[in-house]
């Protein structure tokens, strides 16, 4: 009896450290630029992941369900434009997009559900990331349509590092109060590469308030990644759907 009850709880203590040892997924879309002068390449490459971005770990991403961008009121579909790529050791997807005109882009995707045998569910992150053009920067707050979503408050690009961030939670177009939103730092963005001293400055979590706004300065340069976590009101195979909204901004060194 002895013997069994220590391989219980050293089975609980393992599935425990399995499970608190865990860190983010984070849905990703990194462009090789965010504000394009006129003096820039016409084209951008979109790069498109599933990864824990501090840890510089990839996962594998299956072809997206969607994938788009949203530029002056209307979307447009570039799921077809995909390419297989690797990122950080996993299957990853690239596009590269010809801008043609002044203004805001705002590329997008929802991936396939993810399962996650440590969290018992699915996992679904409708990312974004919004690009300037050219000049024109009016449309930035502008909302997509995606079931979940973090609509910017304030402007996405032309950030230093230290700035503050604000945004709103919002799913089926409506602000979730008191939202979990969880940041990570893409890990070598910026060129430096950085240790975390213990697991909770990996990922760190903060809560929006109660109409659903969040506010988070960064404390250094790179692409930062904001997952607002939520459950879909619908299940897959009996098992829940945990939905994140995700925005990824790039804030800069002062030179």
């Amino acid at each position: 009896m002895k013997k069994m009850f220590s391989i219980i709880l050293l089975t609980a203590a393992l599935m425990f450290v399995m499970v608190s040892g865990a860190t983010a997924h984070f849905g990703m879309l990194i462009p090789t630029k965010q504000v394009l002068s006129s003096e820039d390449a016409k084209n951008v490459q979109i790069h498109a992941m599933f990864a824990h971005p501090f840890e510089q770990s990839g996962m594998n991403l299956e072809k997206p369900a969607r994938f788009g961008v949203f530029f002056n009121g209307q979307t447009t579909d570039i799921l077809d434009d995909l390419k297989p790529a690797t990122f950080m050791g996993g299957k990853s997807w690239s596009v590269t997009y010809p801008v043609k005109r002044p203004g805001v882009y705002q590329f997008f995707m929802v991936p396939k559900p993810y399962w996650e045998p440590a969290e018992d569910c699915y996992i679904v992150h409708y990312t974004k990331v919004i690009l300037s053009a050219f000049g024109l920067e009016d449309g930035w707050d502008e909302e997509i349509g995606l079931k979940t979503e973090i609509v910017p408050l304030t402007r996405p690009f032309g950030l230093y590092a230290g700035n503050v961030f604000q945004g709103i939670v919002k799913i089926k177009g409506k602000p979730v109060p008191y939202a979990e939103v969880e940041v990570e730092l893409y890990n070598g963005s910026d060129g430096v590469s950085y240790t975390a001293p213990n697991e909770s400055l990996i990922t760190q979590v903060i809560k929006a308030d109660q109409n659903g706004v969040f506010t988070y300065a960064a404390p250094c340069a790179g692409w930062w990644g904001f997952a607002a976590l939520g459950m879909d009101d619908t299940q897959i195979k009996g098992k829940d759907v945990e939905i994140g909204a995700v925005i990824w901004v790039k804030f800069e060194n002062m030179r």
